[in-house]
């Protein structure tokens, strides 16, 4: 037992002893030159901010990597209070834009925490702000970060109602509260080039008449009002349900849309049955409906003609038509939803809906599909619920369309069709073949989060079109301008083969 003793006293003399040591050296504390901090960026950047408007938080890692501590004299910001900026060091917001006294201790580390604020500039362009924030060492050495940040002027509209004819001149964004309201028998029109930003589930309501003509040059936006990033290579702007979307309401006729790019929102574009049967409710024309939470285009009881349209993404159906007269010329519509699985069909088509405990008619008096890509993940994405009998019309035809759906021995309805059958290309324990479905067919499928539903050169999709269609609704070119007929041939859906590099393939909308 003595020598039990004995050796335990041992131990923990020589255990205190290292403790002691290690604390020592856990608590020393270098001035040399060339012990130096490292930052996890050397660069802050901030996405566009909105002016008077408080950006995201940006985080900054500082890390000593030497086996002593260093201790920090100061940090301060370049401009000291003039600054845009803001920081909070270690907990300790810089008053003045200045701070003393912080330290890192060997092989630790300490957050810095980064926001800005812009002042409104009165012009529609962005203005470039920059500073840098300084780590005075000790040792007397400067270490430094650059800070970045552009600065965006809008014109903020708060429940904003349209009573009169009125015009949106563009320039500098309008940034929208509440809602944006188009009254009966008011006409709101857009210029090219304007861009709407709506705040969380904001949503345009047309009562009367929207027209808004962008140019290819141009484009007319609708979209969130969030510019910053949700993840390092994910902008909140390639997420869904960072706004309302665009309702058409029955007594709303002759809108017109083109070359419009609406993305990102709870719903696309929605319209309701026409108060007025005989009327045209929408023309739209080159335009992309992408990345929902809802339906893209949703339609009952309306009529409308859309052409040259891409509608993607959509956690509801990308096209939904209940009754109604409806043509699609040149669309691509196309079901890759990435967000959650339970997505709807690319295509439903109906005319009865459950009411209640009675089945209600809607008479589908046409829906036209001519030179269109019907694309999705499932095997099947054209669907309905249909009812055929003598005093229930359901007039639908396919004509020159690439589609991913059931072989058709209707003859009458579904002419010069190429079958999509791109389902035998994957082993049977590859649990992300269905992602891949169709998506050979298509330049850029999901890389970074960005789609781009050009056809692939070796696809079925190229040359299929009917080219007297193609001429018939004046599609001599694509949404993105590309010449159709260069070749003698058109292809099926919004868009022309065309090369993609890798540069352009992050560019696509």
């Amino acid at each position: 037992m003595r020598y039990f003793k004995t050796f335990f006293s041992v131990v923990c003399v020589v255990c205190l002893a290292l403790c002691e040591a290690c604390s020592n050296d856990y608590d020393s504390w270098t001035v040399s030159p060339s012990a130096l901090l490292t930052f996890s960026k050397d660069t802050v950047a901030f996405d566009p901010v909105i002016s008077t408007h408080s950006s995201s938080t940006r985080t900054l890692l500082v890390f000593n990597p030497n086996g002593e501590g260093v201790r920090i004299q100061q940090v301060r910001l370049g401009q000291g209070a003039q600054s845009r900026f803001r920081a909070n060091v270690d907990g300790r917001y810089l008053a003045s834009g200045m701070g003393e006294d912080f330290e890192v201790r060997r092989k630790d580390s300490i957050f810095v925490k980064i926001e800005v604020l812009l002042p409104e500039m009165d012009r529609d362009e962005p203005l470039h702000y920059s500073d840098e924030l300084l780590f005075t060492l000790e040792s007397g050495v400067t270490q430094r970060v650059v800070l970045e940040a552009d600065g965006q002027d809008v014109y903020v509209l708060k429940g904003e109602v349209i009573s009169e004819d009125r015009l949106l001149k563009a320039g500098r964004p309008y940034l929208i509260y509440d809602s944006l309201v188009v009254q009966k028998d008011a006409t709101l029109t857009l210029e090219p080039g304007v861009c709407l930003l709506f705040h969380d589930s904001v949503s345009m309501h047309v009562h009367g008449r929207l027209i808004a003509e962008g140019t290819l040059e141009k484009p007319i936006v609708f979209r969130g009002d969030r510019f910053d990033h949700l993840l390092d290579d994910l902008l909140y702007d390639h997420t869904s349900n960072r706004w309302g979307g665009i309702h058409f309401y029955g007594e709303s006729t002759e809108n017109v849309m083109t070359q419009c790019d609406v993305h990102s929102g709870q719903f696309g574009v929605r319209l309701d049955s026409l108060l007025v049967p005989s009327a045209i409710a929408l023309n739209m024309r080159d335009c992309v409906i992408h990345n929902v939470e809802g339906a893209g285009w949703e339609a009952q009881d309306t009529n409308a003609e859309v052409v040259g349209t891409q509608i993607s993404n959509t956690f509801g159906h990308t096209v939904s038509l209940l009754g109604g007269s409806y043509t699609f010329v040149h669309c691509t519509i196309a079901q890759y939803y990435n967000w959650k699985y339970g997505y709807g069909d690319a295509l439903f088509l109906a005319n009865t809906t459950e009411e209640g405990k009675e089945e209600a008619s809607h008479p589908l008096h046409k829906a036209e599909f001519l030179n269109c890509v019907i694309m999705g993940r499932n095997e099947d994405v054209v669907m309905g619920q249909i009812e055929e009998y003598q005093d229930l019309k359901c007039n639908y035809l396919f004509k020159n369309c690439y589609l991913r759906t059931v072989t058709s021995e209707d003859e009458e309805r579904f002419v010069q069709i190429t079958y999509d059958r791109d389902t035998l290309d994957f082993k049977k324990d590859d649990v992300d073949a269905p992602k891949r479905y169709g998506s050979k067919n298509f330049a850029v499928m999901g890389e970074n989060y960005l789609y781009d539903f050009t056809p692939d050169s070796l696809s079925g999709i190229c040359g299929m079109a009917d080219v007297e269609v193609t001429r018939r609704y004046n599609c001599l070119v694509d949404r993105r301008g590309t010449d159709r007929l260069a070749d003698g041939a058109s292809d099926a859906g919004a868009y022309e083969f065309r090369a993609i590099d890798s540069a352009q393939k992050h560019n696509v909308p």
